[in-house]
């Protein structure tokens, strides 16, 4: 490992992203109901000399952390559009301009253009609605738990959907449109629903909400791409599937970036490893790092 972390410390998750001894990113993350564990971890690797950090939890974890490290501070919105450039530049796309959908705890929606970026809107739906909902409804709230078993799930006697109101008709919109999250619970009167068919609805209930927003601020701002981030899609093939539908049904072009959920520990540590160059402590060419 390479004296140098970035960390983004979230709502839910501090993710931690590092380079190893080949130049190439790894990753941690830690719930950030327990901050001792990102100090224990840091602890146990005295090579980290400096942390770049980020994330609406800083001070709390700071105060953890105490003086342990030399700590340079970059603000979430400037380190997350650091690293998803990084990304886009590492999986060869060439965007110029794109919504970005960070899709966290809640959901905060950026236009990046070139070099600038601002933040345009946001909505409190993203992870922590999944979790609390499936909570609410199902009695199950660990994530990976949650999005393992809502692929399987099916949304056809929960969700009523445009061809369910024009039965027998031509609809004006396309028939698999959601027209109610949940609308068919008291039109079946159904007693009981398989959990996979509640969690299934669920994300996309999240996934639906999270995408008309984005494609909205997309048309407002000219963009065809959405870029959507987040560590509410890791290892959710599921809701990546809900977004990415409705996205291209709409004409837009969604983008999905490996380690998506790290792009504010990428930026974080990209910002530090700037910072340091500038003082002299390293040189980033020679160590071959690509920032």
């Amino acid at each position: 490992m390479q004296k140098v972390i970035g960390i983004d410390a979230g709502g839910t998750l501090t993710k931690v992203a590092y380079l190893d001894d080949h130049n190439e990113f790894q990753f941690k993350a830690f719930p950030s109901k327990d901050f001792s564990l990102v100090r224990d971890w840091i602890e146990a690797h005295p090579e980290i000399d400096e942390i770049g950090i980020t994330g609406g939890r800083t001070e709390q974890l700071l105060a953890v952390l105490e003086s342990l490290k030399s700590i340079h501070y970059i603000v979430e919105f400037e380190a997350t559009v650091k690293g998803v450039k990084h990304l886009l530049k590492k999986e060869g796309h060439d965007i110029k301009k794109s919504i970005i959908t960070n899709i966290g705890t809640g959901t905060s929606i950026h236009y990046m253009e070139e070099d600038k970026q601002v933040r345009v809107g946001g909505t409190g739906i993203g992870g922590g609605t999944l979790t609390g909902l499936s909570t609410l409804i199902t009695g199950l709230s660990d994530f990976e738990e949650i999005t393992t078993i809502a692929k399987h799930g099916k949304r056809d006697y929960i969700d009523l959907f445009v061809k369910d109101i024009f039965e027998g008709m031509e609809p004006p919109i396309e028939g698999h449109l959601t027209a109610s999250n949940f609308g068919k619970v008291n039109i079946l009167n159904n007693n009981t629903y398989p959990v996979p068919d509640l969690l299934a609805t669920i994300q996309a209930l999240v996934g639906e909400v999270i995408t008309t927003l984005s494609i909205q601020y997309a048309d407002a701002n000219n963009s065809e791409t959405i870029i959507y981030i987040g560590s509410t899609l890791t290892n959710n093939d599921h809701l990546k599937e809900v977004i990415a539908n409705y996205t291209i049904l709409k004409k837009h072009t969604p983008i999905f970036l490996n380690n998506c959920g790290f792009s504010g520990a990428i930026g974080a540590l990209l910002n530090k490893l700037e910072q340091s160059e500038a003082e002299g402590k390293i040189s980033v060419k020679k160590r071959g790092w690509d920032i």
